[in-house]
């Protein structure tokens, strides 16, 4: 996999209209479920339009999330993450390393969860606990938390799609992501490639996600690039208006024994401008013990991968990458 090779095309990353998944038409289900079912064992990535998610709060998410990044550094770092023990605040420029044997990755991000109070995440192994809030910024916390109620409410709307798509009732991963789950909203700021970057260095590197699914919202920047096993190459995912692209994490590949694909993907800033984004991760009750689904596994078939439960995952991932 060549770091420095270009992407080609997108014409293999399928936008798929979800608006039939809020509503009570099963036939109409059934055609968005096939949708997500050949996106899933091809990229494990597609588009999604109608998903409800207004374009004014998605619009003040922005702004809040450019006013953020553009503080003097000691304003950031007020709040950095190293503060907090559930992992959450602001990650310094090069704080983490996604790609094996590459430099660290050339962006910043804020990382923001479901409150709690730290007795209770203090319970927990991983990603639990009280959120960092920058001061002088009298709307970033409403406005990120409206914004995370509203993901992760469209996040259990997919997680149905993704149900049906494998021909499981609609509501098999209900309590999964509905029950205190595990979730996080991340703010992420790239600045642009450097003109003479270090070998291998990117804005992201190469990575999978680590958790269920996905939902990426990107500025006009575009840089998102997926691997294309089959063209042995990097295809660019660019910025659709109106849509969110959606993608499948480690755990689905864990519970679909690999029939689903959690795919690699990396982000490259090119345009010459500063690049923001705001992924959504979906993680899932962190007591939930994920393993392969008997629908998933042809007669003979053997598990690829042993039972684990996500906060385990989770962990492990976490010291993997912040090593």
């Amino acid at each position: 996999m060549n770091a420095a090779q270009p992407a080609t095309d997108t014409a293999t990353i399928p936008l798929i209209d979800v608006a039939p998944l809020r509503g009570e038409d099963a036939e109409a289900k059934r055609g968005v479920a096939a949708a997500i079912r050949a996106a899933a064992e091809d990229h494990g990535f597609f588009y999604i339009r109608n998903h409800g998610i207004p374009a004014s709060l998605i619009a003040q998410v922005f702004a809040e999330t450019e006013r953020f990044f553009a503080q003097p550094a000691e304003a950031k770092l007020a709040v950095d993450k190293a503060r907090s023990f559930c992992h959450r605040g602001y990650e310094p420029l090069r704080g983490q390393t996604l790609e094996k044997d590459a430099p660290p990755d050339l962006k910043e991000g804020f990382y923001i969860g479901p409150e709690a109070s730290e007795a209770e995440g203090r319970k927990h192994p991983w990603g639990v606990g009280p959120n960092q809030w920058p001061e002088g910024m009298p709307v970033f916390r409403s406005t990120m938390e409206v914004y995370r109620e509203a993901m992760h409410k469209l996040s259990t709307v997919i997680m149905r799609g993704l149900a049906l798509s494998l021909d499981l009732p609609e509501d098999y991963f209900a309590d999964f992501v509905g029950r205190d789950p595990l979730l996080t909203l991340r703010l992420l700021h790239y600045p642009p490639q450097p003109p003479k970057p270090m070998p291998g260095e990117k804005g992201c590197g190469a990575h999978t996600d680590f958790g269920s699914i996905t939902l990426l919202l990107q500025d006009d920047n575009g840089g998102l690039q997926v691997w294309d096993a089959a063209r042995d190459g990097w295809i660019d995912a660019p910025p659709i208006p109106g849509t969110y692209v959606v993608n499948l994490g480690d755990l689905i590949a864990r519970w679909t024994n690999g029939r689903y694909h959690s795919t690699l993907h990396r982000v490259i800033n090119v345009s010459g401008r500063e690049r923001h984004s705001v992924p959504f991760f979906m993680t899932g009750r962190g007591d939930h013990l994920v393993r392969c689904l008997p629908t998933c596994l042809a007669p003979g078939e053997a598990e690829k991968y042993p039972p684990v439960t996500v906060e385990q995952h989770m962990l492990a991932c976490y010291q993997r990458t912040y090593a």
